[in-house]
């Protein structure tokens, strides 16, 4: 993949919405095991432009430094490569799946459902160690994984795969930069 003048501005862009759509409501995107991001729809545009790779990693990586309620640079760090491990398979599936076949209803949910998956799994798993007072067991750890998931959930499915939709419907895509 060539990197391009188009191709570093959509990723800035990409990377301040993130930004945006999450800081102002910090109280529902940081802390518990609920944890609603708005700026989490975000992650179906990796299925339509490369940029968004590093466009939600480093937006996700600014927006958990300036975490109100910050566990420390573990977070800072593991969270943001949740998001970049995410975008990037997100990339990779729809390449495989949107890109070769006919699109179904199906592979359009699995093509967005790495960054639900991730971070169910990687905060999930990590988190309950940050909290303080919290007795770290393995049901508490399922008991955080699940409450991601539920939560990326909401935030990808009711909010990201519409946007997705309405963006493939009325045929816009972001101008390919590989």
């Amino acid at each position: 993949m060539k990197l391009t003048t188009r191709m570093m501005t959509q990723a800035a862009v990409i990377a301040a919405a993130y930004v945006v759509l999450t800081l102002p409501f910090a109280q529902f995107a940081f802390g518990g095991p609920f944890q609603f991001r708005l700026a989490e729809a975000l992650t179906v545009l990796a299925a339509l432009t490369p940029a968004a790779v590093p466009g939600l990693f480093i937006g996700c990586l600014i927006t958990n430094l300036f975490n109100p309620q910050t566990f420390g640079l573990l977070d800072i760090i593991l969270g943001s490569l949740a998001t970049l491990t995410a975008a990037w398979l997100t990339w990779r599936l729809q390449m495989l799946w949107l890109k070769t076949e006919p699109s179904r209803w199906y592979r359009t949910i699995l093509v967005i459902s790495p960054s639900v998956w991730v971070n169910a799994i990687v905060v999930g798993l990590y988190l309950p160690f940050l909290l303080p007072d919290q007795t770290v067991t393995l049901p508490v750890v399922l008991a955080f994984m699940g409450s991601i998931l539920v939560s990326q959930s909401v935030v990808v499915y009711a909010i990201g795969l519409p946007f997705f939709l309405a963006l493939r419907r009325i045929r816009w895509n972001l101008p390919r930069s590989d």
